[in-house]
């Protein structure tokens, strides 16, 4: 085992998502004071140009498995590959996005390597050569220390935390890898291609949510024109995607997705344990509630109590005239 710092790319429709990148500054940090390099890896099939642009970030070296049996995602196929990468890198680390796909990827490489993982890391620090990383645990509500007992140890990031890593970098060599992809457990019948979203939840700098105060699906026009505004994402509590008003693919919080924009703004959202889960990490918090007492002003940098809408069109209107002055 050495020193090096593993990367592991992810990608969807032939781009490198942005976490691949913010992947890179956390392990350019990592490596200063592990001592150690920083290589990546890029799996699936098709993905000659995530390769090129992953060689331009400052690595040192890339990985790249290409498969004709990688064409979709199938986690048992893509842990088997990876983990014939690790064994190969031999790094001290591994270097996941705390993405959906880094959460299925991070268990199967651990249970097949049996290596550690630690999941949903905000920061980290090096001290006396041993790597210390904080989380959150009780759904937010704390921040644990965990410390690597030994390494290798397997570790997934939260996005949005690190800022991306620059593409203008002197080219690193790429090392192709021999695949014998495994076929996988299940087989795709069909492709449903959902609507294209403006801006992706996970990696967007900033998101508008609506909660059960929103009321129904109509009363989504407002979140969504108010997002179209400041080239936001949209999302949602859970109460307003059980009830049917907008896709699953928005619920923010313990059973949805988690985000960490610059600015999150909770318009009739209540605060709901669950929900801060998700969205605790963001830099600033705008809460828009007819309730004085709701849990959202708790975490709020800025609250407002009033009718959400009347406060999110005139937010609206606001923010259209300020910036069409610039």
């Amino acid at each position: 085992m050495g020193n090096n710092i593993l990367v592991v790319a992810e990608g969807r429709d032939g781009n490198l998502r942005k976490v691949s990148f913010e992947l890179v500054t956390i392990a350019n940090e990592m490596a200063q004071g592990l001592g150690g390099a920083v290589e990546a890896v890029v799996m699936g099939h098709n993905v000659n140009s995530c390769a090129e642009l992953m060689r331009k970030t400052g690595v040192s070296q890339v990985y790249h498995a290409e498969s004709a049996g990688m064409e979709t995602f199938a986690p048992e196929v893509y842990a088997a590959v990876l983990s014939d990468v690790v064994r190969k890198a031999q790094p001290a680390v591994v270097l996941f996005g705390a993405t959906g796909y880094g959460k299925e990827l991070g268990a199967l490489v651990g249970a097949k390597l049996d290596l550690g993982l630690a999941t949903d890391c905000i920061s980290f620090k090096v001290e006396n050569g041993t790597l210390l990383l904080k989380r959150p645990v009780y759904a937010g509500k704390a921040m644990a220390t965990v410390k690597a007992k030994s390494l290798p140890i397997l570790v997934s990031m939260r996005p949005n935390i690190f800022p991306p890593a620059a593409t203008d970098a002197a080219a690193a060599p790429i090392e192709k890898i021999e695949v014998s992809a495994p076929a996988p457990r299940s087989q795709v019948i069909e492709k449903v291609k959902k609507e294209a979203v403006a801006v992706d939840l996970a990696e967007a700098k900033m998101v508008v949510s609506g909660g059960r105060g929103v009321k129904s699906a109509e009363g989504f026009a407002a979140i969504h024109a108010l997002a179209k505004t400041l080239g936001a994402a949209v999302g949602a509590s859970r109460a307003a995607v059980d009830a049917g008003w907008i896709d699953y693919s928005t619920q923010v919080g313990q059973t949805g997705k988690t985000v960490a924009p610059q600015l999150y703004i909770a318009a009739g959202i209540s605060g709901a344990i669950q929900h801060l889960a998700g969205m605790s990490s963001s830099k600033y918090v705008v809460a828009i509630n007819k309730d004085p007492d709701a849990p959202i002003f708790k975490v709020a940098d800025y609250g407002i109590v009033g009718d959400l809408f009347e406060v999110v069109p005139a937010l609206n209107a606001e923010f259209k005239k300020v910036l069409a002055e610039k």
